[in-house]
């Protein structure tokens, strides 16, 4: 069989995607998106009602299969025994979404330890969890991608999130080193890195006046991403049309890395 090419490269169509922390805000967009490009989807949460209503949404407005998994990220066993249910139904996914994260802010000399401890265990330990997990499925099946959501804050520091800031730079890094284990078993790891967008979590500084300018004025775009505008470069780094890019961190941020 001839090797897909045009918009045939983006098509998603046979392939599963689990989505971790996907019952909100980006990673429900990154969901829908999958849904939309033909993937079967597995959404991912702790709330059952949220992540069930999700994903009855997506499944509803796509017409694709839709599927539930609830299990802690940051809890070892847990994980293991979430993806085993998953792929007792749907097997190894195609597609892992290492998205679940949080955010913690205080100045460095407040900065409590249970909070660094959090921030560790939801945003980097989760996605080394995961990735070691599904890796082995993808790696006996000889394919798979994994993508993680890094941030500009791997690259640019602000006040009162240093930590924040070495959990999502440490997910650059943990991307290159998947990379040099499983780009020979025919699996490509990259990470996405969105710049300032709105969410239900940022909406406390989307309806801050001072801090829109200063988005607005720090960001060559002029605005702030919408959770639409991660959508095709995910679809992108899941497909064949990224077959040959590995290890690489894209960032989706209006150009705010590439400007002083």
């Amino acid at each position: 069989m001839d090797a897909p090419r045009g918009t045939a490269l983006f098509d998603l169509s046979g392939r599963t995607a689990l989505v971790t922390g996907s019952s909100q805000g980006i990673g429900r967009a990154l969901a829908q998106g999958l849904a939309e490009a033909g993937a079967t989807v597995v959404v991912h949460g702790r709330d059952a009602a949220k992540a069930e209503r999700a994903a009855a949404e997506i499944a509803e407005s796509t017409g694709r299969e839709t599927h539930v998994a609830l299990f802690d990220v940051t809890d070892a066993a847990a994980v293991d025994a979430g993806i085993a249910d998953v792929e007792a139904r749907l097997g190894t996914p195609d597609i892992l979404v290492n998205n679940a994260g949080i955010q913690r802010r205080n100045p460095i000399a407040d900065f409590t330890d249970e909070d660094w401890h959090d921030l560790v265990a939801t945003n980097l330990t989760s996605a080394f969890l995961l990735s070691r997990r599904v890796a082995r499925g993808m790696i006996a099946r000889g394919s798979g991608r994994i993508v993680s959501i890094g941030s500009v804050q791997s690259q640019l520091a602000r006040p009162s999130i240093a930590p924040y800031s070495a959990t999502k730079g440490a997910i650059v890094m943990l991307t290159k080193g998947l990379c040099a284990d499983l780009a020979p078993h025919g699996i490509s790891v990259n990470a996405l890195a969105p710049g300032y967008f709105a969410t239900e979590l940022t909406q406390p500084l989307v309806d801050d006046p001072a801090f829109s300018a200063w988005v607005a004025g720090r960001t060559p775009a002029g605005r702030w991403g919408r959770v639409d505008d991660l959508v095709g470069t995910l679809v992108f780094l899941s497909s064949d049309a990224s077959a040959f890019v590995h290890g690489q961190t894209i960032f989706v941020d209006g150009g705010m890395t590439a400007v002083v």
